[in-house]
């Protein structure tokens, strides 16, 4: 399969950011409750791992990064005369939750909620990517190159947190998995307008 943005085995159809950017208001009004639920699992790791002084230290800033987007998605929307109405069911977030492996120790459970982490990131990261390259609207495009900037940072934050908490080798092994698995997942998921993910 085509290797694509962070490593993803599969890329986005492409007619998602045609239609995305037709029907920008949704986008916008759902990349903010992305940013909120980013926020929000950031402070489930602290609140669930606080004996991780290290990992509660880098979810702390990264709550605090990804509460900033959030801010900053509704100052866009806001502009633009959008409101942000109703919470939506997240399709993806929901599909890719059930690669997580049930049971095992407290590490290898956090080791799977990180590796989930990151792959949220990466897909984030290639959709702000389409975004910034092919919308016509000048500073949306300059807002989603520095959040794919941002959440790229946040996909190898992740991953480098997973390897102190198990070997590099089981980290790659189901990081792989994990690919190919939201790689499937994608191919079967419809391609909506009114969804980031």
């Amino acid at each position: 399969m085509e290797k694509t943005t962070l490593g993803l085995n599969l890329p986005t159809d492409p007619r998602w950011v045609n239609i995305a950017e037709k029907d920008i208001a949704e986008i916008l009004i759902d990349h903010a409750y992305c940013e909120q639920k980013a926020a929000s699992s950031g402070i489930s790791l602290i609140v669930t791992y606080p004996e991780r002084e290290d990992l509660v230290e880098v979810m702390t800033e990264l709550v605090a990064e990804e509460w900033g987007h959030f801010e900053r998605v509704l100052e866009k929307m806001k502009a633009r005369g959008v409101s942000l109405g109703r919470k939506r069911k997240d399709e993806y977030v929901a599909a890719i939750s059930q690669i997580l492996k049930t049971g095992g120790s407290r590490d290898e459970q956090l080791v799977e909620k990180l590796l989930l982490n990151a792959l949220i990131e990466a897909r984030s990261c290639e959709r702000f990517k389409l975004l910034w390259q092919h919308i016509e609207d000048e500073d949306l495009s300059k807002f989603y190159y520095e959040l794919m900037v941002s959440e790229a940072g946040h996909y190898h934050t992740f991953l480098d947190l997973a390897k102190k908490y198990t070997s590099e080798e089981h980290v790659s092994q189901r990081w792989s998995e994990f690919l190919v698995a939201e790689a499937e997942i994608m191919k079967n998921l419809e391609v909506r307008s009114d969804r980031m993910h």
